[in-house]
């Protein structure tokens, strides 16, 4: 078990998005009162945002563990990047501050670890501590698909995210962070953009502890899309880089061709005039692209964009806290 700091906060907000998996909820709960310091996981202080789950399904009645449970309704099913949003902006609007943890309802951020971003938090208090995943137990097909999405995001943002929801946010960094209007698209990625201190600690990633993610390869690709679209600035400035470097090598290859074309001997193949026309046709493009990203971010930075801070109560229908029980947790079977 890991050392706590001396100066641990009297209350730990615990902001958990979660959409149909109350099952995996309480079973995450009974995790946390058999695995975490009693010190600790008494002063947990859990704001569950419900992102328009079904009403049909079992819910959990009251808490067996930390010093609240509160549940955040919205209106409507926004996603699990915008319902972070959304609970971390309600605790921004309270009255008083305390660190504030990110969580999945899962199980797959283990909550022993929490301990870890306390300490590392403690070494660093003005920074926001990420989990840096340093083992995954996804299967081979998720692990390469991974791989080309961090390549094509340091490609494309010259930046390396290695790090999900999981995190640790200080309370004089809660109130700056939800006026990022870049959080509601992406969580990790809004960090990076508003140029808050950050840093990431290896920590293994647990298992889901029941039911199927809700993660199909269309919502992989799309949250993908959205952590590049944060930082479209970047992204932009590289492309439009790449379609100058593409302009540069077409029109060398065009003066190739016509250099020995007219002043040399040597017979060029037929097949150069389609070499050429290709050459223009990628110019062309490169231009066309390059006017094209321009404008969007021209239109990017004109555009009121949500401000999570000023705008989250018109998602949120209730705020319901459950009673808190002393009594052991009971044990919730994981099986369907």
């Amino acid at each position: 078990m890991n050392q706590l700091p001396n100066n641990l906060s009297p209350r730990i907000n615990v902001v958990i998005p979660l959409f149909n998996d109350w099952e995996a909820l309480m079973l995450l709960m009974q995790q946390i009162s058999s695995t975490v310091d009693p010190v600790l996981y008494g002063r947990f202080a859990f704001l569950v945002v419900d992102d328009c789950s079904d009403a049909t399904l079992k819910q959990p009645t009251q808490s067996y563990v930390g010093q609240s449970l509160s549940i955040l309704r919205l209106w409507r099913n926004v996603g699990h990047q915008k319902a972070i949003a959304l609970g971390l902006a309600y605790l921004a609007d309270q009255p008083d501050q305390y660190p504030t943890v990110v969580m999945d309802s899962d199980g797959e951020d283990l909550p022993a670890d929490i301990a870890k971003l306390m300490e590392a938090s403690t070494q660093q208090p003005n920074k926001i501590v990420f989990a840096h995943r340093s083992q995954r137990h996804e299967g081979v097909i998720f692990r390469f698909f991974y791989l080309i999405y961090k390549t094509i995001f340091r490609l494309l943002t010259g930046r390396i995210i290695t790090f999900g929801n999981f995190s640790l946010i200080p309370p004089h960094q809660l109130q700056k962070l939800v006026h990022v209007s870049e959080i509601w698209n992406n969580y990790p990625g809004g960090v990076i953009r508003s140029r808050l201190s950050y840093m990431a600690i290896p920590i293994e990633r647990g298992n889901r502890l029941a039911g199927n993610s809700k993660m199909n390869f269309v919502s992989l690709v799309l949250h993908g899309l959205s952590t590049i679209s944060v930082l479209m600035d970047t992204t932009a400035v590289r492309i439009a880089l790449f379609c100058v470097l593409a302009t540069g090598v077409s029109l060398l290859g065009m003066a190739a061709v016509a250099y020995l074309h007219l002043f040399t001997n040597v017979d060029v193949p037929g097949w150069a005039s389609f070499l050429v026309l290709s050459f223009f046709v990628v110019i062309l493009q490169a231009f066309l692209i390059s006017i094209l990203l321009i404008f969007m971010v021209l239109s990017y930075r004109t555009q009121q964009h949500f401000m999570p801070a000023n705008q989250y109560r018109d998602f949120i229908e209730r705020v319901d806290s459950l009673p808190i029980v002393s009594t052991p947790a009971p044990v919730v079977s994981s099986a369907s």
